[in-house]
């Protein structure tokens, strides 16, 4: 049963804004896989919903003049990850929401959606935080430019105000060239779960000297909101790539992460795995850049 008092079809992001405006105590509603179930179970209950699906504007992707990347807040998964730009340039990306449940979910549920419900689960986010991306908010007005690690402010809470809306994220030219990626989602179960601990590493290999030039690490469900291990990414720079780098990975996350105890899996089995991802994460980013030869 869906309780749900109004419902408003946007014609476009102007019009969009003017809805939330006009009702501010109504829900942005894209694909629905989120907030349908919540109006479901009752959290949502009597809400109005304000309808951005359909809206062109934000749909797709599409690279600008100087290499940064645009992706519409209203474009589905399945479409991030076959689209030829993402596959190119940024494919872990693709990778990343192409482990977003089942495909009945990927084909219509939306990046947006997924940042702007807050979950630390979210297997976007992750990718988006190692990316250094930026998110364009409109309001009708000036709109706002804001780095997607302030954007989350704890779970289930975003920096998202009365009557804006996402409607890019946007990959800079230079936080994805010279870069590779590599996500992996540890779930209990193999299909459609969400992610008990996850992790995206992107790394930049100085080829001639032999040693990890720049990486970024970040995981999902090791803290309220998804966690950049800045101290382990500084302690890893300049390392030369060996077996000890691995193993060097590993510790450092272990001490720097903080997930909690929860029925899904304990503290302890977390620290574990997530010192056993990085590490085999910032392998194959290594792998890719050609550094396995080296």
């Amino acid at each position: 049963m869906y309780d749900i008092e109004n419902y408003y079809q946007a014609e476009s992001v102007k019009d969009a804004v003017r809805l939330l405006n006009e009702h501010p105590d109504a829900r942005i509603i894209s694909g629905g896989s989120d907030v349908l179930i919540k109006i479901r179970e009752g959290k949502f209950a009597g809400t109005s919903l304000v309808s951005i699906h359909g809206i062109k504007e934000i749909q797709g992707v599409k690279m600008a003049d100087n290499g940064d990347i645009y992706i519409g807040a209203g474009t589905v998964f399945s479409h991030i990850t076959n689209d030829a730009i993402i596959r190119k340039y940024i494919p872990v990306l693709g990778e990343a929401v192409d482990q977003v449940g089942g495909p009945q979910v990927r084909n219509i549920g939306t990046i947006g959606g997924n940042i702007c419900n807050g979950a630390v689960s979210a297997d976007s986010a992750p990718t988006v935080f190692s990316l250094n991306a930026l998110l364009r908010l409109e309001d009708g007005k000036e709109g706002r430019l804001v780095p997607v690690k302030d954007f989350y402010l704890g779970p289930g809470r975003v920096d998202l105000r009365q009557g804006e809306i996402l409607t890019y994220v946007i990959i800079p030219a230079k936080e994805y060239e010279g870069y590779h990626g590599h996500y992996i989602k540890y779930s209990m179960r193999n299909a459609m779960d969400i992610a008990t601990i996850s992790c995206s590493v992107m790394s930049k290999v100085n080829q001639q000297a032999g040693v990890i030039e720049d990486v970024r690490i970040t995981f999902g469900v090791a803290a309220p909101v998804p966690y950049r291990c800045t101290k382990a990414e500084e302690a890893l720079k300049g390392m030369k790539i060996e077996e000890s780098l691995y193993e060097k990975t590993a510790q450092l996350i272990r001490e720097e992460i903080n997930p909690r105890d929860s029925w899904r899996a304990s503290r302890a089995f977390r620290l574990q795995i997530g010192g056993e991802i990085a590490a085999r994460a910032l392998r194959r980013t290594v792998e890719l850049a050609g550094g396995d030869r080296i």
